[in-house]
């Protein structure tokens, strides 16, 4: 695997089409809540909690939505590449190339909060290779670096 490539990124209706296509491949239904919640995820311009993407998703199926429900879709989005968990803040956001698969390196603005997702195959190669070094397996790198965005800056 190189380690900088091109990606098709989506965005909008492409995304959602994507995203669709890509949980049904990994042989899951694409429901109208799991809709609802990635719509909502889509939406959103910064990393979005369980909470927020609960009171979205309520208020545009005029019910409430419970968080755990938005939790779980959550977890199965990340296991399906459909989106990325940003740890520090306990909050995801879209995969804007959900058929491609990645480790995580996150840019975190400490201003305004916005995270880039950036993909760096021989960075995380060497933190892979460091953990399998000391005896880890299954190795999921998750990198978060925090400072100022260009916009902030």
């Amino acid at each position: 695997m190189s380690a900088h490539h091109d990606h098709h990124e989506h965005s909008g209706v492409s995304l959602v089409t994507e995203a669709r296509n890509a949980l049904v491949e990994a042989g899951e239904q694409w429901t109208e809540m799991r809709a609802d919640v990635f719509s909502a995820l889509a939406q959103v311009e910064r990393p979005a909690s369980a909470y927020d993407l609960a009171e979205s998703v309520s208020a545009l199926r005029g019910k409430r939505v419970a968080p755990n429900s938005v939790y779980r879709i959550l977890d199965l989005f990340v296991r399906t590449n459909l989106a990325r968990r940003v740890e520090s803040a306990n909050a995801y956001v879209a995969n804007s190339h959900p058929g491609c698969q990645h480790d995580c390196i996150f840019l975190i603005c400490d201003s305004c909060g916005q995270a880039v997702h950036i993909d760096d195959d021989k960075l995380t190669g060497a933190l892979v290779a460091a953990a399998r070094a000391n005896g880890f397996a299954d190795v999921r790198p998750v990198v978060e670096l925090r400072g100022t965005c260009a916009r902030c800056g």
